[in-house]
């Protein structure tokens, strides 16, 4: 789960210099980021991660003012430190420096160059203006395009409709975001929409993760129970 995932919160405290060059604004950002370290550790550690946001949101907005950031539980570490493009070919550059010049990851933290799947999204619930969905409860009509190597998707919640129109398209591209992963959805994802009416013939968030991986040509096991 993230602690939280934006850019610089408004209003900006101070303007920060964008450095243009990829490579060195990578490398600046790692400078800061190894002397922010203990004050972000020690505030992860308290369970107060805003003690730091102003600050990351600094170093980051440094490497490039358009990309995002979180911090997240970690896969292979305690935590994790993920930037993004959030797939905009112009800040594949930015991101492609930065994870090259990260430091290895060690026990507490990892890195990521864009959003990466949980594990298991069914076991992720959302609270979101006043609901909680269950990601297990999402189900999918996904239609494979062969010919352009892209699965077209509806996506279906009871209670999609209930949330306004930006809740409502958030949670529409946020179960596909954390099943596949930012890299892969943007990749293999084609056409997305809500679906208002529960579809025919759905199949779950592990089942399209499976059927999506499949069509990238990744090497994964079936889901459970096929």
């Amino acid at each position: 789960m993230s602690w939280f995932r934006r850019r610089r919160p408004d209003p900006a405290p101070e303007p920060v210099v964008h450095l243009p060059n990829p490579r060195e604004a990578a490398e600046a950002f790692w400078v800061g980021w190894l002397d922010l370290l203990p004050t972000t550790s020690a505030a992860l550690g308290d369970g107060e991660p805003h003690r730091v946001e102003n600050q990351l949101c600094d170093l980051v907005a440094a490497v490039h003012p358009d990309l995002h950031f979180s911090l997240e539980r970690g896969h292979r570490a305690i935590y994790a430190l993920v930037v993004s493009g959030q797939e905009d070919p112009r800040l594949r550059p930015y991101t492609d420096a930065w994870i090259e010049a990260a430091p290895p990851e060690d026990m507490i933290w990892e890195y990521h160059d864009s959003v990466p799947p949980v594990p298991d999204p069914t076991e992720v619930t959302v609270n979101l203006a006043g609901h909680r969905l269950r990601l297990g409860d999402f189900r999918v009509v996904a239609q494979v395009d062969e010919a352009e190597g892209v699965v077209d998707v509806a996506v279906y919640h009871p209670e999609l409709g209930e949330l306004g129109e930006e809740a409502r398209r958030a949670m529409t591209f946020l179960p596909l975001d954390v099943t596949l992963g930012e890299r892969l959805a943007g990749e293999r994802l084609g056409r997305v929409e809500t679906a208002e009416n529960e579809p025919s013939d759905t199949i779950d968030l592990l089942e399209l993760r499976h059927l999506v991986r499949t069509l990238a040509g990744a090497d994964e096991p079936p889901p459970p129970g096929e």
